[in-house]
């Protein structure tokens, strides 16, 4: 099976790679490459089949291995293989590069229900601190005055406005935009099926048939097409026998006919995934359990916590909340950010800290419900100061399209104190 590449993904990696191997007087060269875009485009396949063509060694490291229970390791981790990566140079004489596969997922804060941890922070801290000094990089408790050889890295992710900013500036990561076109989408598709007798016209019917999938969905199709023979198979076999059968057998491994690959039979197999899709879409049971929770929440806080809402007077607008007992309104000026966050079509978030964590930054998030209502949001800040007494307490605004922060606002200090 011959696999394309596409040339602008090539041409970008290439020149990244190279550049960071080379010595160009008075030329600062970002040492990260982010290469992000929507889901099931094919990113890091593009990545692995540009690193064989150009016999390139890969160091790779997971989004999921960015946090751990215990605080510091993913960023000593990321500095072990980067020096890992640089005696690989060395010793071997060749291109190698440190690669993060969904660094986004790993380090990035989609929305108030994500946890900003220490781990987090220190990822962070790490890669911008290799971005900036690629031939120092330490191990925690040892000292190498050797300079290292220079290690290009690669990320990929799907969303990386959800990243540290300063990680991403320009001067320390070079950002590509993956979004196939149809000619690419095309060549893709057309290796993904290269043995199975589709033309060229008969690939590019087919793409345009499902203009809007990604290059996922037509790997995902090809396998499909096998789950007939492979059912007849587990029913000649028999379901108790078929994993003695499969695993571990003295008899050859089973031999498949080639299915049926028409044009025709293809776009139905295609069809009938769309519609799974869509089943998908429409669901929304995360939704229907989301207002259940909802109502037995409401249901269990007693409605007397709340205390109403008052118009302070204008004397106690820069005062702090009072939650120990006495008062748990609102100053004016959070009721305004409230007000302002809902009409611009944000939602609300809330987030609490004590003071030992708030040193590290280590802000929790608190599940707020879908409000809409001023009177909602304002009742429910209320009765979360009053239950937070002796935290810190920020107000988030969260544009939803974009799943970034727009405000982020201390509004309540240990016992009362004003921020």
């Amino acid at each position: 099976m011959g696999y394309y590449i596409a040339p602008r993904f090539l041409d970008k990696l290439a020149v990244h790679i190279t550049k960071n191997f080379l010595n160009i007087p008075g030329v600062r060269v970002p040492l990260i490459l982010g290469i992000h875009g929507r889901k099931g485009e094919g990113k890091t396949f593009q990545c692995e089949l540009v690193f064989e063509k150009m016999g390139i060694e890969v160091t790779l490291i997971s989004g999921g291995e960015l946090e751990s229970p215990d605080a510091g390791d993913p960023a000593r981790l990321i500095r072990l293989r980067y020096r890992e990566t640089a005696e690989l140079i060395k010793v071997r004489g060749k291109m190698c590069v440190l690669m993060i596969n969904d660094l986004d997922a790993g380090a990035g804060r989609f929305d108030e229900g994500t946890q900003y941890t220490v781990n987090t922070q220190l990822v962070n801290a790490t890669l911008m601190n290799i971005a900036d000094n690629p031939t120092d990089v330490q191990l925690p408790g040892s000292y190498d005055s050797n300079p290292l050889r220079r290690v290009p890295i690669i990320v990929t992710g799907n969303d990386f406005s959800t990243l540290y900013a300063p990680l991403i500036r320009d001067g320390r990561m070079d950002k590509f935009y993956w979004e196939p076109d149809r000619d690419d989408k095309v060549g893709i598709v057309g290796g993904i099926f290269e043995a199975d007798g589709l033309s060229r016209r008969q690939v590019e019917e087919f793409v345009d048939k499902f203009p809007h999938q990604s290059i996922d969905f037509f790997s995902a199709l090809r396998s499909r097409i096998y789950d007939d023979q492979i059912r007849n198979f587990i029913h000649q076999v028999g379901f108790e026998r078929i994993s003695l059968r499969v695993v571990n057998s003295a008899e050859k491994p089973p031999e498949f006919q080639n299915p049926d690959f028409s044009l025709s039979h293809l776009i139905e197999m295609g069809n009938f995934m769309v519609s799974e899709q869509k089943r998908v879409e429409n669901s929304q049971l995360v939704d229907e359990y989301n207002r259940l929770n909802r109502g037995r929440n409401n249901q269990s806080v007693p409605t007397s916590v709340v205390a109403p809402v008052s118009q302070p007077s204008k004397n106690s607008l820069n005062e702090p909340a009072k939650t120990n007992g006495s008062s748990t309104h609102l100053t004016l000026e959070t009721q305004e950010q409230v007000r302002q966050i809902l009409s611009q079509g944000y939602k609300i978030g809330i987030e609490h800290v004590d003071e030992r964590r708030f040193r590290t930054g280590s802000w929790q998030s608190f599940a707020v419900p879908q409000i809409d209502a001023e009177s909602d949001a304002i009742s429910t800040l209320e009765f979360f100061l009053a239950e937070h007494s002796g935290e810190y307490v920020r107000l988030v605004g969260i544009e939803p399209k974009a799943k970034r922060r727009v405000v982020e606002t201390i509004i309540q200090r240990p016992n009362g104190k004003s921020s």
